[in-house]
């Protein structure tokens, strides 16, 4: 059945690869297999477990014992825990090497360390209690030549798996306190990088200080076709803000995201740096972190010329969903400052035109003109 699902959910290749909006297909096909395979599975369990039971009748009808039913359950057990044991070793082995490589953030490293840390600690309790539970079902199954020792009490063992649990829980909840804390400080720090990523039904507009440092302010009630964002212009700090496709960032250089969204609520999802935040409708977040490997040493790392960093949308928005990315880049500071310099500015000539501020440079080029005339 996961095996369906991962076919139902995936998209195909070539909807994968397409630019347009066309929806990604499913593979019914492959789906309708699986779906057929586990209920074949199932048929073949009840039909086994028939004739189990029509061969336990025809042994009492010749007056002869019956089948052992808990031996029969006892193998079971043991059977169903060799079964989980492979499939959590298959799970390590394949699913394992689909992860994610190294954090590309300087707050992806504790990110991992904690998810290691976690993971190792359930995966010792999970093997741990399976091979018990499992074990015990078959090791001491019923049998005529002993009896069960009936405990209904004991302090000592109540003792035991309520204080080493909550031990453990302490630990792991004071250790992702501290470490929430130290990713989630999102104060303003001088040289911080400002970027500006709002998500709308199907994209991401990114937008760049200008020369002063400063994203200029945003009112969604200044929205129009050319206002995309609906940057406020009475302030001096939007004239000069600069709009972007590609996410550009510098390397070792504290990047501060300001989040927004202006429909529905959406997600700033970027794996490779550990990066997750929802998008929220008239409420402004912000992320604040340091990329630290380069696309081009990621390339090189990976093996994989043709590598990208995304920016992608981690909540289920709409019909165009899954075309919801863009592209993230991490240079050397020269390399973005190249970049920078080559991009447009967000006051396009459209938008001067809907400010009206062509006119209100006119009158001033009327007057220079008269001046030259009268002398």
């Amino acid at each position: 059945m996961l095996l369906g699902t991962n076919l139902l959910m995936a998209q195909t290749a070539a909807a994968a690869a397409g630019t347009g909006d066309e929806a990604p297909q499913v593979d019914w096909t492959g789906v309708a297999y699986y779906v057929l395979l586990f209920f074949l599975v199932c048929l073949g369990v009840a039909v086994i477990g028939k004739i189990l039971k029509i061969y336990d009748l025809s042994l009492k009808i010749q007056g002869k014992k019956g089948l052992k039913w808990n031996n029969v359950m006892g193998v079971i057990c043991l059977v169903f825990l060799l079964a989980g044991l492979y499939g959590a070793y298959w799970s390590f082995t394949v699913q394992g090497s689909m992860t994610l490589p190294e954090a590309a953030s300087i707050h992806g490293v504790k990110v991992d360390e904690m998810f290691t840390v976690t993971t190792v600690l359930t995966m010792f309790v999970f093997f741990v209690t399976q091979i018990l539970l499992f074990g015990f079902l078959f090791q001491y199954r019923h049998s005529d030549k002993r009896r069960a020792h009936f405990l209904p009490h004991d302090n000592t063992i109540e003792k035991i798996w309520t204080i080493v649990p909550a031990i453990v829980l302490t630990v792991l909840v004071v250790f992702g306190f501290f470490t929430w804390q130290s990713i989630m400080d999102t104060h303003q720090v001088k040289g911080d990088l400002n970027v500006d990523i709002t998500g709308h039904q199907f994209a991401w507009e990114l937008r760049y200080p200008g020369k002063d440092g400063k994203l200029g302010p945003k009112n969604f009630k200044l929205v129009t076709g050319s206002n995309k964002l609906g940057v406020d212009f009475k302030k001096k700090s939007s004239f000069d803000d600069l709009s972007a496709d590609t996410m550009y960032l510098p390397v070792n250089k504290p990047v501060r995201l300001n989040i927004e969204a202006q429909d529905v609520i959406h997600s700033v999802y970027m794996p490779h740096f550990r990066v997750q935040l929802n998008a929220v409708p008239g409420l402004p977040t912000v992320f604040r972190f340091t990329p630290t490997i380069t696309t081009a040493k990621m390339r090189t790392d990976l093996n994989d010329p043709t590598f990208e960093y995304l920016v992608y949308c981690n909540k289920i928005c709409g019909g165009g969903h899954y075309n919801m990315q863009k592209i993230v880049r991490v240079v050397s500071e020269a390399e973005y400052q190249t970049w920078l310099s080559h991009q447009k500015p967000y006051l396009s000539d459209a938008l001067k035109k809907e400010l009206h501020f062509a006119d209100a440079e006119s009158p001033k080029t009327v007057s220079q003109n008269r001046l030259a005339l009268n002398n």
